[in-house]
């Protein structure tokens, strides 16, 4: 009889099911510059116990490299979730943003082919490239999000974007300070997320 009891507290603390979130990015998110464990990544790992968070980031991926990578992802992880931050390494070389726009949306249907849900995580540029640009840039994400009614991050550096102590020597990167502030934003979001999401034909 007590084990019957404790197995019915287990069962009655452990979530419906435990999601596979892919977070699919580049040097942002794969923690270029920091410690194994320090990235926003691995905090969220920390943060989602009850949950599977893979990190197949790249460093220095762009739109098209990650267009090439998503299909081998989607079939080795077979994710609920697709957390897919990429585009400011198309930015910072001033790649054509219609082509960075058009990968994106196709790696979103990608996404939704496999049954995963996608969360867009947005970036923004540094104003030495202009703010026509960086408008356009960022509009990239504001016009796909609404198109595809995705739910999305505008910012992954909301709160520090100008704080130079938040950042590594090289001023892109953000530093290990910042990578609970980026945790935490992107979280905010994705708890929102996890409650409506669905394990495929569940």
């Amino acid at each position: 009889m007590k084990q019957f009891i404790l197995w019915l507290a287990m069962l009655a603390a452990a979530p419906s099911w435990a999601a596979t979130l892919m977070v699919f990015g580049d040097s942002l998110s794969a923690g270029y510059g920091l410690r194994p464990g320090e990235g926003w990544v691995d905090l969220l790992r920390q943060s989602l116990p009850a949950h599977q968070v893979i990190n197949a980031s790249q460093s220095g991926e762009t739109t098209a490299g990650g267009l090439s990578r998503l299909p081998a992802a989607l079939a080795q992880h077979k994710p609920d979730i697709v957390i897919l931050e990429l585009g400011g390494n198309d930015g910072l070389r001033g790649l054509p943003l219609d082509a960075m726009q058009a990968n994106l949306d196709k790696m979103v249907a990608m996404s939704a082919q496999a049954k995963a849900r996608v969360l867009l995580i947005g970036m923004a540029l540094p104003p030495n490239y202009g703010s026509q640009y960086g408008q356009a840039f960022q509009s990239v994400y504001s016009d796909l999000a609404k198109r595809r009614k995705l739910p999305w991050v505008p910012l992954l550096v909301e709160g520090f974007a100008t704080d130079r102590q938040r950042f590594q020597a090289d001023g892109i990167h953000p530093n290990a300070s910042a990578q609970p502030l980026m945790r935490d934003t992107v979280q905010a979001v994705l708890q929102r997320l996890l409650p409506s999401a669905r394990k495929p034909g569940a």
